[in-house]
């Protein structure tokens, strides 16, 4: 018999590559980690890892367990609550992770309503941006991941990105140019990136800032980029400062005053997909679903949702 704690104890141990980090990171001792590593091996009936001297490796029966604990764990997460939500507890517990904008503009209002609906049910927030959020979904660690990826992406691989996830399409965030309040173009009703050719810019996140170069590209330009930070107050403020020109989420300007800064509409548009993600087995939680339901909301009272 699997025992889920010793799945979570292996994985622990894969991911850290000690008993001792592991233990760290669980919050127990490195005795106990090596006493529930041992009775997993027992149960299995076989190796699953090798140690040499202070190396430690995963044997490929410890490898084919790993690769299968964060679904079960999942699964098992799942079966938990929507048993309990049966057996009438009125009671959930949702993880979520979200991009910063997504966090000031978005889940406030819904983590609100929620709690207002349903007082029994806890959230609680982490902050990630993608890839790195959807990641944390697949791995068990959250139940509900707030992510966004531009239109427009052909490749296979971004095609494919969130095939095997339950996706609730949000909204879709239109991008702004930022621009100083005496900059020549901050009158103007609307730019067009190549106006911007010759400005230094400020980049945002690392996935928004791949995608500035490529729409800058596209206009036969490269960017020369002064400064980057994932941090949008940040962003706006050296704006304000007179260092540079950026091109902003909708959604991000909205939850940061930009003082000393003019948003321009950028034509043609740019805008990015907005959504909410989870596995097929949590999206049958009830807390997970009122969550859902909840962003779903809130996103309508910001921006159009989706066609």
């Amino acid at each position: 018999m699997i025992e889920a704690r010793h799945l979570r104890v292996l994985r622990a141990v894969a991911t850290t590559g000690s008993f001792s980090a592991a233990g760290r990171e669980l919050g127990c001792t490195q005795p106990a980690v090596s006493q529930q590593m041992k009775a997993l091996e027992s149960s299995v009936g076989t190796p699953l890892l090798v140690r040499s001297g202070r190396e430690m490796r995963l044997t490929q029966a410890g490898e084919a367990l790993v690769r299968h604990a964060s679904g079960i764990l999942a699964g098992l997460t799942a079966a938990e609550e929507e048993v309990a939500a049966i057996a009438g507890l009125r009671a959930g517990r949702v993880r979520l992770v979200s991009f910063p904008s997504g966090s000031s503009a978005l889940v406030p209002a819904a983590l609100a309503a929620l709690r207002a609906a349903h007082p029994g049910t806890r959230v609680s927030l982490e902050e990630a941006e993608p890839p790195r959020s959807v990641e944390l979904l697949r791995e068990g660690d959250c139940d509900v991941a707030l992510a966004f990826r531009y239109e427009g992406a052909t490749s296979a691989e971004a095609a494919a990105e969130w095939d095997d996830l339950v996706v609730r399409p949000l909204l879709r965030d239109r991008l702004v140019a930022l621009v100083p309040e005496r900059h020549r173009l901050a009158r103007t009703g609307s730019v067009a990136i190549g106006d911007l050719a010759g400005e230094p810019w400020i980049a945002g996140c690392p996935r928004c800032r791949g995608q500035l170069v490529e729409v800058c590209e596209s206009a036969g330009f490269a960017p020369r980029i002064d400064f980057a930070t994932d941090d949008y107050p940040a962003v706006v403020a050296l704006v304000g400062a007179g260092l540079g020109v950026a091109v902003l989420p909708q959604l991000a300007v909205e939850s940061v005053r930009p003082r000393g800064a003019r948003t321009v509409t950028l034509e043609p548009a740019v805008r990015r997909e907005i959504v909410a993600l989870t596995l097929p087995d949590l999206a049958q939680v009830p807390a997970v679903a009122a969550t859902l339901d909840e962003l779903e909301r809130a996103a309508a009272r910001l921006l159009p949702p989706p066609s």
